[in-house]
């Protein structure tokens, strides 16, 4: 097995069982919805489904890209889609870059045959999709079937670890060409530190119509990466273990933004679902939860999660009198102190950051 694919295995086996989550807040806890004790509804009325990049989906849950390019990894994915298939949820696929090394890797990432009718996300990192160039970048989404592409950004992680990436130039123009020669929806997504005013106003200055903004609060790949190789880099991952804007600040900036959001980054409940999704998301992502637990029970664990899930966000939205998705926007809310310094954060972002429309 090549040195990427045994990263990757590890990975898996340290988010599986290890401490991976950061100890500083989402700030979704922020973001408290008023009860509506008189809903006038009917369970069987509250709709949960919602457009996303194209497409209609049952309810706005991602199972956000977790792995591939190994055995192991393509048995996980195949058990994910089946789920999202299952539950009419969207599901991402992990990095596509073992792929460029091995085109066998590929088998990993098949899902196709169990999930022929998910919203899928093909997925390769800003400085992959620099280098290889839109023409192959292409090709891996068309060998996989996808509906859409991840470019994920990842700095503080790569930067932790010894073999990582350590120049970045050029990923905004990779980016920019991307969305402008691909056929499919191109979704830029961090991974564990959020997004800025400033980096999401120069995303939809080059064209860029969706982010996942994965926020600080969930999985921490600082402090993944803290718990394997040198000392030099555990000593920096754990430095940098909780670095990063917040997720419910990043999905404030990212819907004033204009931008389709999808919000994940320590979405770990209904009610964290349902928050993030009252301050403007277009659906939540989720990657641990759903590992775990398939961990634990495999494809039943994972049904099992998101069967939780989806029961959990439909009786939230009954609670606070909304029919659907959309409602929530427009739902009474009170915002915490801590959220609300954030939202009100200026700077020179080149875009307007007033209250939203919604």
């Amino acid at each position: 097995m090549n040195p990427l694919a045994d990263r990757k295995l590890a990975h898996l086996d340290i988010c599986a069982e290890g401490d991976v989550e950061a100890r500083d807040t989402t700030l979704l806890e922020d973001v408290h919805l008023l009860h509506e004790a008189l809903p006038e509804l009917a369970w069987g009325q509250v709709d949960l489904s919602v457009e996303l990049l194209g497409r209609r989906i049952l309810a706005p849950i991602v199972i956000c890209g977790m792995t591939g390019g190994a055995p192991r990894a393509g048995e996980i994915n195949r058990a994910l889609a089946g789920v999202a298939q299952k539950f009419g949820l969207a599901m991402g696929l992990g990095s596509q870059r073992a792929m460029l090394i091995d085109p066998a890797a590929g088998e990993s990432y098949a899902v196709r045959d169990v999930a022929p009718d998910v919203l899928l996300l093909a997925n390769l990192g800003a400085v992959q999709a620099r280098e290889s160039g839109s023409a192959a970048v292409g090709e891996l989404v068309r060998r996989v079937g996808a509906d859409a592409l991840c470019v994920h950004l990842n700095a503080a992680q790569e930067l932790v670890q010894d073999d990582g990436d350590r120049d970045f130039r050029g990923s905004l123009d990779a980016i920019a060409t991307l969305v402008d020669k691909l056929p499919v929806p191109v979704v830029v997504k961090e991974t564990g530190c959020g997004m800025g005013p400033g980096a999401l106003a120069r995303l939809r200055a080059v064209g860029v119509a969706a982010v996942d903004v994965s926020g600080r609060g969930g999985t921490t790949w600082t402090g993944v990466e803290a718990q394997r190789g040198s000392a030099r880099q555990r000593a920096l991952g754990e430095a940098l273990r909780e670095w990063g804007i917040p997720t419910a600040a990043a999905v404030a900036y990212a819907r004033r933004a204009g931008l389709v959001t999808i919000a994940s980054g320590g979405i770990r409940s209904p009610l964290d679902a349902v928050r993030a999704l009252a301050l403007g998301a277009d659906a939540v992502g989720l990657a641990l939860p759903f590992l775990r637990a398939y961990h634990e029970e495999g494809a039943l664990g994972v049904a099992r999660a998101a069967e939780a899930l989806t029961e959990g966000i439909r009786a939230l939205l009954l609670l606070v009198g909304a029919r659907g998705v959309a409602d929530l926007r427009r739902a009474p809310r009170v915002l915490g102190p801590a959220l609300q310094r954030w939202i009100e954060v200026e700077g020179p972002w080149g875009t307007d950051l007033g209250p939203s429309g919604d």
